[in-house]
């Protein structure tokens, strides 16, 4: 038994160091072939591995600096094969981290400042079912698309959803789990769902809680 207990943690430690070495060099970076297939990759900007899914990369643009992390989904549209209408789709800007396994799902137009960082898991997206027709199931109904822009400095902790239409100004917290749809300013702190102001911030005042007035 001793023996079989010795073997298994060679064995583990071999399997590991060999999943880390196969991560790593799966790692892509600005000067590897499938990098050219994106609008932009910018210096420095990294899709680690394990990748998610990404397609329609020549509607994507990554900026220098930023770090998407393992299993995140980044997609333009519902196939790699179909054309869109705007370029880029999604955005994302520079020296921002993207949570493991977040999903960043485009149509239109989902545009993610500079310095900005991401929990693990976050869900943002620009188009939503329809249910105009009573009759007819969700998911044969027309989506509608609402562009997002997410503003430089914020940070969306794990499990945050972001919707269609939804507008963030900078250095915004968006708490945990929390759902949001919407316009916001600077320097505001939101959660909940629907999510709403927590906190905010004036130059006069520094933090203060509730929405401003």
């Amino acid at each position: 038994m001793h023996l079989r207990y010795r073997f298994r943690r060679w064995l583990g430690a071999r399997i590991r160091s060999y999943r880390a070495y196969l991560n790593e060099v799966a790692t892509v970076g600005p000067r590897d072939a499938y990098a050219s297939k994106f609008l932009l990759f910018g210096e420095g900007a990294a899709l680690m591995a394990p990748q998610g899914v990404i397609y329609n990369e020549e509607y994507l643009s990554i900026g220098a600096g930023t770090l998407i992390g393992p299993n995140v989904a980044l997609t333009a549209g519902i196939n790699g094969d179909q054309v869109m209408l705007t370029k880029p789709v999604v955005r994302i800007g520079e020296h921002c981290i993207i949570g493991r396994g977040s999903h960043i799902i485009g149509h239109w137009s989902i545009e993610l400042g500079d310095r900005i960082q991401t929990g693990p898991y976050v869900y943002i997206t620009d188009q939503n079912h329809g249910y105009e027709d009573p009759d007819q199931p969700i998911g044969w109904q027309n989506p509608s698309v609402d562009p997002v822009h997410i503003g430089s400095g914020s940070w969306l902790g794990a499990n945050a959803v972001v919707l269609p239409g939804t507008w963030l100004g900078e250095n915004t917290v968006v708490a945990a789990g929390a759902v949001v749809r919407g316009r916001f300013d600077n320097h505001v702190v939101l959660g909940g769902v629907p999510a709403k102001v927590l906190r905010h911030w004036t130059k006069e005042s520094g933090w203060q809680s509730g929405p401003r007035v």
